[in-house]
């Protein structure tokens, strides 16, 4: 049935929560109509969704996926799948933690080639920018990748290694030209005092201060204030030079920033020793710091969020040792970032709306997605069926992505997903997935 009317008396549309009709035709919303509008065809299937909320779907621009090469670590199957189940109908791949990494027209190539056929939900991919390899990104944005990756410290992977200021400069001339973002990992190192406890979060707290983001974020908002590129601070921790950013958005530079979904819900202070599911890079600060990113997001000093879903196998995330200091930095999540991120909106006080926009629409703007991340006509039928008062706790069986470890088991969140759509066709039914349908997002 090539058309079909979704109904709810609450559709999240723009600023708005309102009762609607959606006419799908195809892949696209050809039409919003009045929630009682009457259909005079008799080949329109009609599903009506009651009080249930309908909602653009989530676009997340963070996610290491790993495939091909560290498939063990997480792969399409799994990383799509367990997206489909969370209301994610589009993702964006990191360029490192495959093999090989994406840093060159060959990489990208295999990695397309490894992804046929077991997409859940739409996704594209960011190219990487190392030293030496500034001859290969011409090509990258020739063949579609929705912008670039760089670490200014150690990645983690040896294949992926930091650039230094000339590196970037060299960069992003290309970058520029080919109208794409470049991302950065916006930490710099310098000496720190690596004592005390391994298996203490505050140990591995202390490795990684404040002062590191603080001191790239200065040099990020110089280089983006002389060369008018657009430049893009990937997963914000430290909150301590929000005026900076704040300062540089007020005079037009084009430097965005992202925040995580464990930054907003978790503080050091209640980690657990030896619970390694926590650690991630830059690390979880206090309780203080979270509030200050909550509130950078609602005065949009902060664009969106995304889950950097980096997962691992447990025995690198050094689950029995509890080592924290030796353990792979990464959280794993994505599954629930729609219902995470909500329920810690709601606990502030932010509308539908507000999340749909932090995590739908800011996101699928960030990358270029036109037809994405707003419920309109023309836009594609990629929406959410979400209850947001339903309660449900996570559990280590519910979980899609490849390894059933994360922080979040054992933790209560307000708003669940019953369906995900993809282009007009439901790719989530509330109970499992429907065969993959999802397709590689280049840009053209």
């Amino acid at each position: 049935m090539n058309k079909q009317l979704l109904k709810s008396h609450r559709v999240v549309i723009e600023n708005e929560v309102r009762p609607a009709s959606l006419l799908i035709e195809g892949e696209e919303i050809r039409e919003i109509l009045a929630y009682d509008a009457a259909i005079g065809s008799s080949d329109i299937r009609i599903t009506d969704y009651g009080n249930l909320a309908l909602m653009p779907g989530v676009v997340d621009t963070h996610v290491h996926i790993n495939e091909p090469g560290r498939t063990e670590w997480e792969g399409f199957s799994t990383a799509t799948a367990a997206a489909a189940k969370g209301g994610i109908t589009t993702l964006v791949d990191m360029p490192l933690n495959c093999e090989p990494v994406t840093t060159t027209l060959p990489a990208l190539k295999a990695k397309i080639a490894a992804c046929e056929k077991l997409l859940h939900v739409d996704c594209g991919f960011f190219g990487g920018v190392i030293p030496g390899n500034a001859s290969e990104l011409e090509p990258l944005i020739d063949a579609g990748v929705l912008g670039f990756k760089s670490f200014l410290i150690h990645s983690g992977i040896h294949e992926f290694p930091h650039v230094g200021e000339q590196d970037i400069r060299a960069a992003i001339p290309i970058l520029k030209k080919g109208g794409v973002p470049y991302l950065m990992h916006a930490e710099l190192e310098d000496e720190v005092n690596l004592q005390g406890d391994p298996r203490l979060y505050s140990t591995y707290l202390a490795s990684r201060p404040r002062r590191w983001e603080n001191n790239a974020l200065e040099l990020m908002a110089r280089l983006a204030g002389e060369t008018g590129a657009h430049l893009h601070v990937v997963h914000l921790s430290s909150t301590d030079r929000l005026d900076l950013l704040d300062a540089t958005r007020r005079k037009k530079i084009p430097l965005s920033v992202e925040t995580c979904h464990h930054y907003l819900t978790y503080c050091c202070e209640e980690i657990p020793d030896g619970h390694t599911e926590y650690k991630c890079a830059p690390p979880i600060r206090e309780r203080e710091n979270r509030e200050k990113l909550w509130a950078a997001l609602k005065s949009g000093i902060i664009d969106f969020a995304i889950s950097d879903h980096s997962p691992c196998t447990p025995n690198l995330k050094e689950r029995h040792s509890g080592d924290f200091m030796k353990a792979w930095g990464g959280i794993a999540g994505l599954q629930f970032s729609l219902s995470v991120f909500h329920t810690g909106a709601i606990q502030r006080g932010m509308t539908l709306p507000q999340v749909s926009n932090f995590m739908a629409s800011a996101p699928a703007k960030f990358v270029g997605l036109k037809k994405k991340g707003a419920i309109a006509p023309g836009m594609f039928a990629d929406l959410v069926v979400f209850d947001p008062e339903k309660k449900f706790r996570v559990e280590a069986g519910m979980i899609a992505h490849r390894h059933e470890v994360s922080p979040y088991i054992g933790m209560e969140f307000t708003g669940v997903v019953e369906e995900t759509w993809l282009r007009g066709k439901r790719v989530y039914d509330g109970t499992a997935n429907v065969l993959p349908r999802g397709q590689t997002i280049l840009k053209s």
